[in-house]
């Protein structure tokens, strides 16, 4: 059997309380996540770790700490670790990532990196949060990236064969910004430890019930904006009863950085928000909307609480101009807004299309089965006009 190690990336909390706040969320999402992989993981477990170096040391797993003195780097420090534990395979996770799979789903990805191929498995190809690679001497022996945001197109470029996991809340829901935890908490969604955090905090949010009752009704509209996958999308309008509408703006916007600017963005900079929020009001009853792509200047985020406290509408937490105009608009708009970044319309509009049923004794029969023929030999007379 291959040495095979899970390593967890647990990034340090950021100066202000939403920061702390989310990175305890993380810290207690990773540690239900040691818990649930040490029956799985035959070799070791390691957290690389800052902050958190006693919680996770507690749980049995070994520390990799981050060192204050140098720009952390993914790439390299996968490396260091893989080369220190002898590993000759490797399941690695961002803390806010693997929150909600369950055991079985572990245990496949666990068997997945005890393939005999190089092969990679990716959570989300594209910008992945977590993945298994089955064969490390190749790994150490490429230029891996400072953040695994293009991890997926390094590997493949370089030969290796990637699979990617369906689509699904559980491989796509990842723990980033207070609206994550906001959905989580309404949901009572994740292990034990995290679950117990959230209670404890003051996270009611206030368009979240307002957003998931119009997710239920027939005649409303719900716009989307930002870093959507259409897949991700597809199914979200098929768990829902509303219509859905949007702009899909900004993907590649970390793998890519600087390739191309989101339309809206550059329409921003030239009009600001006024006109886009008095054209969602007009048209939409809801807009889920991820704000970062749209923001950016440059591509160049402001930092962490700036964001945050923009998706919680904290105006006088802020300090930008510009993000505090659009949490304005945002937050006195006439219509119910939720504002994020990628996992709020990534795994975040999987749990929501869960969420808006809940307590609701509703039909969920929402679309027709595709007709597939009445089981005669003859062909269906639909495909035999479209061959």
């Amino acid at each position: 059997m291959k040495r095979t190690g899970a390593v967890i990336f647990h990034p340090p909390a950021g100066p202000s309380d939403i920061e702390r706040m989310v990175a305890s969320a993380r810290e207690a999402s990773a540690c239900d996540l040691v818990e649930s992989l040490k029956t799985l993981v035959p070799t070791t477990i390691v957290a690389c770790s800052k902050d958190s170096t006693a919680v996770f040391e507690s749980l049995g797993a070994s520390v990799h700490p981050v060192a204050d003195t140098e720009p952390f780097h993914f790439g390299e420090t996968l490396q260091h670790i893989i080369r220190s534990h002898e590993l000759d395979a490797v399941v690695y996770f961002g803390s806010g990532s693997g929150t909600l799979l369950s055991q079985d789903q572990l245990a496949d990805i666990a068997r997945f990196a005890q393939r005999d191929q190089n092969h990679a498995l990716f959570n989300n190809y594209y910008s992945c949060d977590f993945a298994v690679m089955s064969d490390t001497t190749f790994l150490l022996q490429l230029p891996l990236p400072g953040t695994d945001n293009g991890l997926g197109f390094l590997l493949s470029d370089h030969g290796v064969k990637c699979f990617s996991l369906p689509r699904s809340l559980a491989s796509q829901f990842d723990l980033d910004t207070p609206i994550d935890l906001c959905l989580l908490k309404e949901a009572n969604r994740g292990g034990s430890r995290l679950q117990s955090f959230l209670a404890s905090q003051p996270l009611d949010h206030p368009n979240i019930r307002e957003t998931t009752a119009l997710l239920i009704e027939r005649t409303a509209l719900v716009y989307l904006v930002g870093r959507v996958n259409p897949a991700t999308w597809q199914t979200f309008e098929q768990q829902v009863a509303c219509r859905t509408a949007g702009m899909i703006e900004g993907r590649g916007m970390k793998a890519y950085a600087n390739r191309q600017h989101a339309v809206l963005a550059t329409l921003f900079q030239k009009r600001r928000f006024a006109d886009f929020f008095h054209a969602l009001e007009n048209s939409a009853d809801a807009a889920i909307i991820d704000s970062r792509p749209l923001l950016a200047r440059k591509g160049v985020l402001p930092a962490a609480h700036e964001r945050f406290s923009c998706d919680l509408f904290r105006i006088s937490e802020m300090a930008d101009p510009l993000w505090i105009d659009f949490a304005q608009r945002a937050r006195d708009s006439s219509i119910p807004i939720l504002l994020g970044g990628h996992s709020l319309v990534s795994g975040g509009l999987y749990l929501l299309s869960e969420l808006c049923w809940k307590g609701r004794n509703l039909p969920r029969r929402l679309h027709p089965d595709p007709y597939e023929g009445d089981g005669s030999q003859h062909e269906p007379v639909f495909r035999q006009m479209h061959p």
